[in-house]
């Protein structure tokens, strides 16, 4: 083998190593052009790039956006259609059921839908139907960063993904810079749901910010990712900081207030989140992340 021959066959094995490490998969001869694996592990391949897409979540909706496709995003589902550019797009469906005939009279050429989100039947059905699916489950920040450089690859706007991608990993870095070494760690509560009472956990998303913002969730060693927990063990828990980021959290967080025991309470550390940002874990997650930050930074200041 010629020295050329050598270098342009390690050249091959570099770009096919890199793309792997980022999802993005190489077509081998006679296959579809644009190649990515989703979050199953499965292969998705296109002939070329998407043109009709429809976003089966509001996280995925907004990934779009931020992968430089919202122009090819064909239609969503209820409560992802407060985003404002989607506000005019048809809905085929919502959190529980998804209307099947009303995706495919479309005639998408690529579906992306939310793995774990998806009711099983639907997810069943919608496989059933042949058409390319991108099935995600980005649950981190380097998962969703990876989301839109995917994303951009099946749309053909990889280069509008990749800027967004620099973007975001930079911010990202400096938040974590700024307040993920302030001491000393703030007790956390993440309030998701009153009644029954549920928390985050886990490898989460939330789990993780808390973390990057210098802060120490109170049940973030619990295996689930979404676990019920007792008033008895907050009691016990003792956060210096109660957030929540639902609809309904300023009725939460007040129900709170007869339990003067808790530092969170005495310090009036009870702070309601935006539920479209940090929750939602779409292309504005980060500015979730700074209020909370914001908030665990108060929360800290409050107990000296």
């Amino acid at each position: 083998m010629t020295l050329q021959r050598w270098a342009r066959a390690l050249g091959q094995l570099l770009l096919g190593l890199a793309l792997a490490w980022t999802g993005v998969c190489a077509a081998p001869a006679g296959a579809a052009d644009l190649q990515v694996r989703d979050d199953t592990g499965q292969i998705v391949a296109l002939a070329a790039p998407a043109r009709r897409i429809v976003a089966l979540s509001p996280q995925l909706l907004e990934l779009s956006a931020a992968a430089g496709a919202s122009q090819r995003v064909v239609a969503t589902i209820r409560g992802a259609d407060n985003v404002r550019w989607a506000r005019k797009l048809p809905l085929v469906g919502d959190a529980f059921a998804l209307n099947l005939e009303a995706i495919v009279r479309l005639k998408p050429d690529l579906i992306l839908a939310w793995e774990s989100g998806t009711p099983p039947r639907d997810a069943a059905r919608l496989k059933a139907l042949g058409m390319p699916i991108y099935w995600s489950q980005a649950d981190t920040f380097a998962s969703l960063a990876s989301t839109v450089q995917r994303i951009g690859v099946l749309a053909g706007t990889a280069p509008s993904a990749d800027r967004w991608v620099r973007a975001f990993d930079a911010r990202l870095q400096a938040l974590r810079q700024r307040y993920s070494a302030q001491q000393p760690a703030v007790r956390v509560f993440y309030l998701v749901w009153n009644q029954p009472l549920i928390t985050v956990g886990g490898r989460q998303l939330i789990n993780q910010a808390i973390t990057l913002c210098g802060g120490r969730n109170v049940f973030g060693d619990l295996p689930v990712l979404s676990p019920t927990v007792s008033v008895e063990a907050v009691l016990r828990a003792d956060p210096q900081l109660i957030v929540a980021s639902s609809p309904g959290s300023q009725a939460w967080l007040r129900a709170w207030t007869r339990f003067d025991q808790l530092s969170a309470v005495r310090h009036a550390q009870l702070v309601a989140l935006s539920p479209d940002l940090l929750p939602r874990m779409g292309a504005n997650v980060l500015d979730g992340v700074q209020q909370l930050c914001g908030a665990i930074a108060t929360a800290r200041r409050a107990q000296r």
